[in-house]
């Protein structure tokens, strides 16, 4: 049996992972030093899939950060709408006794600084924040009174409670808000 050369067993392998084409450069070289194969076409392939994937992570990514921060902010609107209904729903139980005082407390988001009355026909709850926030007109309270020494009449947010005294005296037909 006649004795082979290295370079004969390696043009024959060549030949084998390197298929020749028609273009003046191969498109797969074989690395003299180390013996590796190397294929210009499959590493632009790879090249364009790996930035393709990093360009979809990054879209997915940013997706999910929205929505996150949306769901976050409905949250918070939830949870304002929700102090407003059940002020109303208390001051109307409130209105409908005889006479009464009872301390409530309500959870806010701490972006709120403080929940203030004032003497408006429109609006006469306001909820003063770094942004502008929708008030409401709550009806049934003694507005005239409740802003008389101080106009608007604002109780602080601390840590996302707000508490308050409603308090209805014997006779008297609205119900008056106390810090």
């Amino acid at each position: 049996m006649k004795k082979r050369g290295t370079r004969a067993l390696t043009s024959r392998i060549r030949k084998k992972i390197c298929p020749t084409s028609k273009r003046s450069t191969p498109a797969c070289t074989r690395n003299d030093i180390n013996h590796f194969v190397s294929c210009k076409r499959s590493q632009l392939k790879l090249s364009f899939g790996m930035i393709f994937s990093i360009f979809l992570i990054i879209i997915f990514l940013s997706a999910a950060i929205y929505f996150i921060i949306k769901f976050i902010n409905l949250q918070h609107t939830i949870q304002i709408e929700t102090f407003k209904n059940n002020l109303q729903a208390d001051i109307n139980i409130m209105w409908q006794s005889q006479q009464g005082s009872q301390e409530v407390e309500y959870r806010l988001p701490n972006k709120i600084n403080k929940v203030c009355f004032t003497d408006d026909d429109y609006q006469n709850l306001i909820l003063v924040s770094d942004r502008p926030i929708d008030g409401k007109n709550i009806e049934h309270i003694k507005i005239d009174i409740i802003t008389s020494e101080e106009d608007p009449y604002c109780i602080t947010n601390i840590e996302g409670k707000v508490s308050m005294t409603l308090v209805k005296d014997y006779g008297e037909s609205l119900v008056k808000i106390t810090r």
